[in-house]
């Protein structure tokens, strides 16, 4: 479904990403695992089109969307938790959820109002709150139910847990598993190298704007002290 081919992506004169390449067939999930600064989320904005690729291609179905604007990467079904949330802060939970709610390009509309509070118990209660009321925790999840009113086919988690108690990056995994078990493709970044592993079918390791390591997550967790080495402090 998603194929990034030999992506070179500039900020100013510094080369963040060099070379990269990434696939993601439909229904399947991918790790994308790597120290801060080692060119992560500058690889998803410029998947999404939030940058500009000095070259390299990113194709949807075959055909090259490389800098499509991210609202139109967007119509063709890609969903974006971005680091930092990015919730209205002035508008409500309910406001930002109803705001972002359409059926999935084939048509579908497996993600409802309804089942996001069935998997979200927690926002039926803030369901009046601004975004800027509402705690940490609770705004990820607002951030990622509102990802799912698009009824996307692929969903892009860019540290959904981070900075979160661990209570709640419990409840933020299990849904994450939930999501995956559900048919839609996933994206996933996060620090927990474990959890992802877990949750993953494939994963890739970036150090320094490149893919020094991929392959299926199994096979990745039974190399602990070579991750430690690539992913470690």
């Amino acid at each position: 479904m998603l194929k990034i081919e030999g992506l070179n992506t500039y900020y100013g004169d510094s080369h963040i990403l060099r070379g990269v390449e990434v696939e993601l067939p439909a229904a399947r999930s991918v790790g994308l695992l790597g120290r801060n600064g080692m060119g992560k989320t500058t690889l998803i904005r410029s998947l999404m089109g939030y940058v500009r690729p000095a070259s390299g291609r990113v194709l949807l179905d075959g055909q090259d969307v490389t800098a499509w604007p991210p609202e139109k990467m967007a119509r063709r079904g890609i969903g974006y938790v971005p680091e930092g949330r990015g919730i209205f802060p002035n508008l409500s939970v309910r406001e930002n959820l109803v705001m972002s709610a359409r059926a999935g390009i084939d048509g579908r509309r497996e993600w409802t109002f309804d089942r996001v509070m069935q998997t979200f118990p927690r926002l039926t209660e803030r369901l009046s709150h601004g975004g800027q009321q509402l705690s940490g925790g609770e705004q990820q999840m607002l951030s990622i139910g509102r990802a799912l009113m698009t009824n996307p086919r692929l969903m892009i988690l860019d540290e959904a847990t981070e900075g979160l108690a661990p209570l709640i990056v419990a409840e933020i995994w299990r849904v994450i598993a939930g999501i995956r078990s559900s048919g839609i493709a996933t994206l996933i970044v996060d620090r927990d190298w474990r959890k992802v592993l877990a949750n993953t079918d494939h994963a890739v390791v970036m150090e320094k704007g490149r893919i020094v390591r991929h392959g299926a997550s199994q096979e990745l967790v039974a190399e602990p002290a070579v991750l430690e080495d690539l992913l470690g402090v």
